[in-house]
């Protein structure tokens, strides 16, 4: 699936919960991410379209309030926080760090994420047959792909020995995602 049919669907799926919410005079969309405004401008376009064929126009009939937590993790419960007294009508977790805030912060207000990791082993839903509570999304399963994309370079390139991987140490999925690249890195010898 492309970047912006993803983000074409999110913006649907987002919408869709506002419809119930009728009774306010414009809906509010929250939007939490732990990245900074200038990393998501392209998906923010994307978004702001699909909401749009969706007849959703932002400043017309809904409002958008964007939080960004400039990669400062320790923000993002407060953040949540602060968008759950804001009473939006439904919040979009734009990354992992930004769900697993959100999760706690609320258990009535519908949550979409977009998220990089396996949703079970990082808790935001109790298995992918039955979710519950009112987080629903998709995830690009990074953690479990990259160790293929290790042995696919490792096919490109078999002369390579030293391969090196950059992680954010304090990413939720940071620890993961080194263990099972150190694992397949020592399966190919």
């Amino acid at each position: 699936m492309r970047r912006r049919d993803f983000i074409r669907l999110l913006g649907v799926g987002a919408a869709l919960p506002l419809a119930t919410r009728a009774q306010q005079a414009m809906p509010i969309i929250g939007l939490l991410s732990s990245a900074s405004s200038r990393d998501y401008a392209p998906m923010i376009a994307g978004f702001r379209k699909s909401l749009g064929e969706a007849g959703f126009v932002e400043g017309q009939n809904v409002k958008i309030e964007y939080v960004w937590g400039d990669e400062q993790y320790d923000r993002l419960p407060a953040l949540a926080a602060d968008l759950v007294r804001h009473q939006v009508s439904v919040i979009v977790a734009a990354t992992t760090p930004a769900a697993l805030a959100l999760k706690p912060a609320t258990t009535t207000i519908p949550i979409v994420f977009a998220i990089g990791g396996d949703l079970v082993r990082t808790e935001l839903v109790d298995s992918l047959n039955r979710p519950g509570g009112n987080l629903t999304g998709a995830a690009h399963i990074n953690v479990e792909t990259a160790p293929k994309r290790l042995e696919l370079m490792h096919e490109l390139m078999p002369n390579v020995k030293i391969a090196g991987l950059l992680a954010n140490p304090t990413s939720p999925l940071a620890k993961s995602v080194v263990a099972a690249v150190q694992a397949a890195a020592s399966s190919l010898g």
